[in-house]
């Protein structure tokens, strides 16, 4: 049986069907920064009363998707579970401003506890006694989460210091452009 490539995305100006390369760990990939970044995403969907939502949350990038993680009763588990396809931006105020765009479906996994991928989130903006102590919270608190693993189909970088820049700009930058 053929072994499946992980899939990863490779981030340059311009719109980009995934999956294709997203970048490796060890390449110089300022957005690669960003998808490791203790920053919360805004993660984007359509609530259960079909108007859309966007919330901040917290993720993290396990090479492949993005994983965030909440309560299995929480609202965004029954509209995902019905509409799965979301958006999800995270970025920097800069200067210079970077931000990565990615849409992709997400995928639902109610798992007993607390799932791994929520404390790593976590670790990303805490540490020491600190994090030990939330992490007794949340186990304390949560018999069950919902682990939710968004898979990119298309992704977008802009780094505004750097010259990328979405195309309605560059043409008001650089008039003649295109």
């Amino acid at each position: 049986m053929a072994q499946s490539r992980p899939t990863r995305l490779v981030l340059q100006e311009g719109d980009y069907p995934c999956p294709t390369p997203l970048a490796s760990r060890t390449s110089n990939n300022p957005a690669l920064e960003l998808l490791h970044s203790p920053d919360p995403a805004r993660l984007a969907y359509t609530g259960p009363d079909g108007y859309p939502r966007v919330i901040p949350i917290g993720f993290l990038w396990n090479g492949t998707a993005v994983v965030v993680c909440t309560a299995p009763t929480a609202r965004m588990v029954v509209a995902l579970a019905k509409q799965p396809h979301v958006a999800l931006t995270i970025d920097t105020m800069g200067p210079p401003a970077k931000e990565l765009l990615l849409r992709g479906t997400a995928s639902i996994e109610v798992v007993d506890g607390v799932a791994p991928e929520y404390l790593a989130a976590a670790a990303k903006s805490t540490q020491g006694e600190e994090l030990a102590a939330f992490e007794a919270a949340v186990r304390g608190l949560y018999k069950e989460m919902a682990r939710i693993t968004i898979t990119p189909s298309w992704a977008r970088f802009y780094d505004f210091g750097a010259g990328r820049l979405p195309k309605f700009l560059r043409r008001l930058v650089e008039p003649g452009s295109d």
